[in-house]
């Protein structure tokens, strides 16, 4: 185990690899740099610790590609952080956007083929999928305004609501609807920042991500306070032990 637990600083030395080619040709400032770095040392060891707990021996390949996902978002964090200072190709944030997004569902796949689904997988992906939406967001606010960050603070709201609530920390069941609305936000927050449509069609575009997403936390939200009121678990937990992980909150 003791060597599995450094793989993953390949991908952060890769990441900075890539910062120093972006910033060949892109004004990277100090900020953008520390906001693209700081996301990967910090992403990278919270994983070493996931690594650490569940005694993982293996990282095996699907990790490898949500690792992937995960330098791919650290690169646009430092576009996104640099693009308050001075402006940034938006043809290279969004190429790089639609590569990590496109992988979003090669992970899921080779974990499925390769028979390697863990929790500690599902959960990378999920909080490699959160971040990056996030970031969208804060790139997005130039053009749809400041409420569109609502979509990439709702992940981080439930994780605070679980600490002041234990009951929401219940095991949701498996739905499959939760990886379409995180693509579906992705897709839509990228093509705002794209720009290709015009500006009241972004707000558009933007609206139908957060009314997606707060119908997916709604739902989920929903159901736990059902839990709680029922005062017992609506999914056994043998059930819920060999659901999908990946389709957990």
């Amino acid at each position: 185990m003791g060597k599995v637990q450094w793989v993953p600083w390949w991908w952060v030395a890769a990441g900075i690899a890539g910062l120093a080619a972006i910033g060949t040709t892109v004004r990277l400032p100090a900020a953008a740099w520390s906001a693209g770095v700081g996301y990967l040392i910090v992403s990278t060891a919270l994983l070493m610790r996931g690594i650490r707990r569940g005694g993982v021996e293996h990282f095996g390949p699907a990790n490898a590609v949500t690792a992937t996902r995960s330098m791919l978002v650290g690169l646009v964090t430092a576009l996104v952080a640099a693009s308050f200072a001075s402006a940034v190709p938006t043809a290279l944030l969004v190429a790089l956007v639609a590569v990590a997004l496109a992988l979003d569902g090669v992970d899921g796949y080779v974990a499925r083929r390769t028979r390697s689904e863990s929790e500690l997988g599902a959960r990378f992906d999920m909080e490699v999928d959160a971040f990056l939406l996030l970031v969208l967001c804060v790139y997005d606010v130039r053009y749809v305004g400041w409420w569109v960050l609502t979509i990439g603070l709702l992940r981080y709201a439930f994780v605070v609501a679980g600490f002041v609530l234990p009951w929401m920390n219940h095991t949701l069941p498996p739905r499959y609807w939760r990886k379409v609305v995180t693509a579906a936000c992705g897709v839509a927050l990228a093509l705002v920042a794209s720009q290709l449509l015009p500006p009241a069609l972004n707000v558009l575009v933007a609206v139908a991500a957060l009314l997606l997403i707060v119908e997916s936390f709604g739902r989920d939200v929903i159901w736990l306070v059902r839990v709680n009121l029922a005062g017992a678990p609506l999914v056994s937990l043998e059930k819920a032990s060999t659901s999908p992980p990946e389709e957990s909150r």
